[in-house]
């Protein structure tokens, strides 16, 4: 029988892990190359750690590139531009999308929704080319899932809802718990602090004032020292001034939490403000009695750029209390 060969792109190191996890779950065939875009540190750095752990059979871990693949079956940002060029510009086989965040959850919505509509981000204000593009991808993609050509593999909580409209689609819908991750060994321990804090690309983003989420890191490092692992979108600027408050140790930025932080032990906890961390983390950290506690965004945190509905999606998926 002629072996399954399988391209995937990734973009950012969650991507880059969740491809081999699809592919150590069988979605991708015998064979997968996993291809990285260049350019982008905390890619390289995650593939770095990657590669040192056993990589299930028939996987490969290709050096970055600039060029993305003629061939694409497996991707993680669907709202990517150039990801949606390439799906109209050429024949689009089976497609496997893994996660990318919360992007996922909007995937999943614009997918099962009634008459097709543009694959966009949230936030996005499209011009008409772009909207184009995104309308074009989606029907691309709902041509796929009615051939039953297109799954999405994802480590999110799909309300059941949202989860019976997907698969009514005909989009195939993979859940996992990071099975190949956890059977890796631990090469390095833990922070040793109890309390580790994951950062936010909320405050770049214009979401959440700089202000008050720094405030906020002083006033905990008086109650207790803290581990500090940034978001690899955080401001450098933001980052010099955490490492100047006393009882704030940083981390290096980049590599995936889900990476770094599986060696926790019980006893210590992860605090998070929204993201797809804490869904993650919980399925990998839980069993080891580690406490992985979202952390409520206060209403006068948020900027006038959140509108409502975002920061409703946003804590909702993230577990926190809206």
């Amino acid at each position: 029988m002629r072996e399954q060969e399988s391209v995937a792109w990734v973009e950012s190191p969650l991507q880059m892990l969740c491809a081999v996890e699809a592919h150590h779950a069988g979605l991708l065939g015998d064979r997968t190359l996993v291809v990285p875009r260049a350019g982008l540190r905390p890619l390289a750095a995650t593939r770095r750690e990657l590669v040192g752990l056993a990589l299930p059979e028939g996987l490969e871990l290709a050096k970055p590139q600039e060029r993305m693949p003629r061939r694409l079956n497996a991707v993680g940002d669907a709202f990517s531009g150039r990801v949606q060029l390439r799906w109209i510009t050429s024949r689009t086989g089976r497609v496997v999308i893994v996660d990318d965040g919360l992007a996922t959850i909007r995937l999943l919505e614009l997918l099962s929704s009634g008459p097709a509509k543009p694959l966009l981000r949230a936030r996005a204000t499209p011009s008409t080319w772009r909207g184009t593009l995104g309308l074009l991808a989606a029907l691309r993609l709902r041509a796929a899932a009615r051939r039953g050509s297109l799954s999405v593999f994802t480590a999110l909580p799909v309300p059941d809802k949202l989860a019976e409209a997907v698969r009514q689609a005909g989009v195939g819908l993979t859940g996992h718990d990071f099975g190949w991750l956890r059977e890796q060994p631990l090469s390095v321990p833990g922070p040793a602090e109890r309390t580790v804090v994951l950062g936010t690309s909320l405050v770049r983003n214009g979401l959440v004032h700089r202000e008050r989420y720094l405030h906020w890191l002083e006033e905990l490092a008086e109650r207790e020292p803290f581990a500090y692992f940034p978001h690899r979108r955080e401001d450098p600027v933001d980052l010099a001034l955490i490492r100047e408050r006393p009882g704030i140790t940083v981390h290096a930025a980049g590599v995936p939490a889900e990476l770094t932080l599986r060696g926790l032990s019980a006893g210590q906890r992860v605090l998070s403000l929204p993201s797809t961390a804490i869904s993650s983390l919980r399925v990998l950290l839980s069993p080891r009695g580690v406490a992985v506690e979202p952390v409520h965004v206060p209403d006068d945190w948020w900027t006038s750029r959140a509108a409502p509905s975002l920061r409703s999606h946003l804590q909702m998926f993230s577990g926190a209390p809206s």
